[in-house]
């Protein structure tokens, strides 16, 4: 089934069941039905209860009074209804935006881990420097010991 043959024969039923319809019905009703085709007068577009009774220049109390209310909502619950475009362009942005609150707080994890990794690097590189300094200094006694008079005999600089 259609949208369309979804709306009218709910619409059908409604009038059948409750047969004295105001006018504040007819206008939700048809309110309800330029939202669905994309044609709306007042609002953005999107099918709300607020969008609603505003397309039908009635107050949401009365919108919630009304015996379409109920009907609208079962049409709109229906699985093969399709929704006006407004709707399903929000639903992509709500969507796209829930996904790129994954990837930003993955991306934040990613660099917290970047920097925990820079930091460890950073402080081995300080610690082999370090070592490398005493290293050089150990070296240069050596050579000092040799360009001495000591006839090529190198003593152990620490006790091992």
């Amino acid at each position: 089934m259609t949208t369309s043959s979804i709306t009218h024969s709910v619409f059908a039923r409604l009038v059948r069941e409750h047969g004295g319809l105001t006018d504040i019905d007819r206008q939700i009703m048809r309110a309800f039905e330029r939202l669905m085709y994309g044609r709306p007068a007042i609002t953005d577009g999107s099918v709300t209860a607020v969008n609603i009774a505003a397309e039908g220049g009635v107050s949401r109390a009365s919108y919630y009074r009304s015996p379409v209310a109920p009907a609208i909502k079962e049409i709109l619950s229906a699985p093969e209804v399709k929704r006006p475009e407004v709707d399903e362009l929000k639903a992509e942005v709500a969507r796209l935006r829930k996904q790129e609150r994954a990837l930003r707080k993955e991306y934040a994890a990613e660099v917290r881990e970047l920097k925990d990794t820079t930091a460890t690097y950073a402080n081995q590189i300080q610690i082999l420097a370090l070592r490398n300094a005493e290293l050089e200094k150990d070296a240069g006694k050596l050579r000092s010991q040799l360009s001495d008079s000591s006839y090529g005999v190198v003593r152990a600089l620490r006790p091992t």
